[in-house]
């Protein structure tokens, strides 16, 4: 039986309440000086700190899943409560006005882009086995999708497969996959084709990371962490169980995990500093009377503000039923400019002190989003993948010439 929406609110507000998570100050302002300032876009933590982050998010969602919150709209099938979207929006609600363990991107893309992928398109055995695991919290996931060669243009991409019986065998190098360190599965893009055109001649898998033959080296960025991995593999023997979709239709498979990775993306909360930590930075540094730092607060204002009216529409369209789509892409945009917005404003504002470790109190660290920010211009495609999308799909342009759309891989220049 449904209960209501106001019984629903009830039940889980007293979960939370007696959850022990402390509660968000009501007051947002931002006292200089006072408790630890996170502004970072990528995470600046130890292997140790890091893993100890998702294990603390991994404990929360086992505990919002046993309560049944922790996969509200999903089948009962996979422990879900089927109910409506709005009885998730409420949840998460009432769940922001506490103090919640940081987000790390390997649970959102576990979460949010291939649990709901493997619903989609796994076999019933990778559905039963792998769902219920990931929506508990029990078990991580990474893209493998991008390679050296092949980023912007993921079609391009050259990691083989090669069907031998009831197994393929796969060799090749894959790059920029977050949290591969501490996944426990990975979604795998490869060639399984390369007589045909580079977008037909794909094949989707699930991979186990501890698998032999697959090696992780993590990748220091330059914002000081190691968020992102190189993934190679060498003669790893894949049962055709763990297979995706059909032979070939590996493309189909990765658009709609990009689907979702633009629309989770779009969603994102305000990472990497707001308007008023940078109000109260100029306060500090007393910079408020260049009008040029006050046109910069107020371009962050205003993207800002008008990132809350994009919401707002989003919510309203998905509660008519219309899928999100090309917007999905023009939200990425969005966000991505009000980062750049933030950006522009903290270097105006702290100047010399983004690049000298003086000791004071929330400068430096600005560093962390100054450098991060311009990672979020290529996940997930690039601004210039974006426009084309936006473009083709949303605007009704004609397309860009794609002279290797009819090649096969294997004659394209590479």
């Amino acid at each position: 039986m449904t209960p209501s929406l106001e019984d629903f609110r009830t039940e889980a507000a007293q979960f939370l309440a007696a959850s022990g998570l402390p509660r968000r100050p009501e007051d947002d302002t931002v006292v200089w000086g006072v408790g630890e300032l996170d502004v970072s876009v990528f995470h600046n933590l130890s292997r140790e700190a890091e893993a100890a982050l998702i294990d603390e998010l991994k404990s929360w969602q086992r505990r919002k899943f046993e309560a049944g919150f922790g996969a509200i709209t999903w089948e009962e099938a996979y422990g879900g409560r089927g109910l409506p979207v709005a009885y998730l929006d409420a949840f998460d609600e009432l769940e922001s006005r506490y103090q919640l363990p940081r987000p790390h991107e390997t649970f959102s893309v576990t979460q949010h882009l291939i649990a709901p992928t493997v619903r989609l398109l796994g076999t019933d055995a990778m559905k039963k086995e792998l769902v219920p695991a990931f929506l508990r919290g029990e078990q991580m996931c990474c893209q493998l999708f991008s390679e050296p060669s092949a980023g912007s243009d993921l079609a391009a991409l050259g990691t083989r497969a090669v069907r031998e019986g009831d197994e393929w065998v796969i060799n090749g190098q894959k790059v920029w996959s977050s949290g591969a360190q501490f996944a426990e599965w990975g979604e795998l893009l490869c060639r399984s084709d390369p007589a045909v055109p580079k977008h037909a001649g794909m094949t989707a898998f699930m991979i186990p990371m501890d698998w032999p033959g697959v090696e992780i080296r993590p990748l220091r960025q330059m914002s000081g962490g190691t968020s992102f991995n190189e993934v190679f593999l060498t003669d790893v023997r894949l049962p055709d169980s763990y297979r995706i979709g059909a032979p070939g239709d590996g493309w189909k498979v990765a658009l709609t995990t990009l689907g979702f990775e633009r629309q989770a993306s779009s969603n994102n909360a305000h990472v990497g500093g707001s308007w008023r930590q940078l109000l109260a930075a100029a306060q500090w540094a007393g910079v408020l009377d260049d009008p040029f730092v006050r046109q910069d607060l107020a371009r962050a204002v205003v993207s800002e503000r008008l990132g809350l009216v994009a919401t707002a529409r989003d919510e309203k369209a998905r509660d008519n039923g219309e899928p999100m789509g090309a917007i999905g892409s023009v939200r990425m945009m969005q966000w991505v400019g009000r980062m750049l917005d933030v950006t522009a404003a903290a270097r105006r504002i702290l100047d010399h002190r983004l690049v000298v470790d003086s000791g004071e109190w929330g400068t430096f660290v600005w560093g962390d989003h100054v450098l991060g920010v311009p990672g979020y211009r290529i996940a997930g495609g690039s601004d210039e993948i974006q426009r084309n999308i936006i473009a083709e799909r949303y605007l009704g342009m004609p397309a860009e010439p794609r002279g290797d759309r009819s090649t096969p891989w294997k004659e394209t220049q590479r």
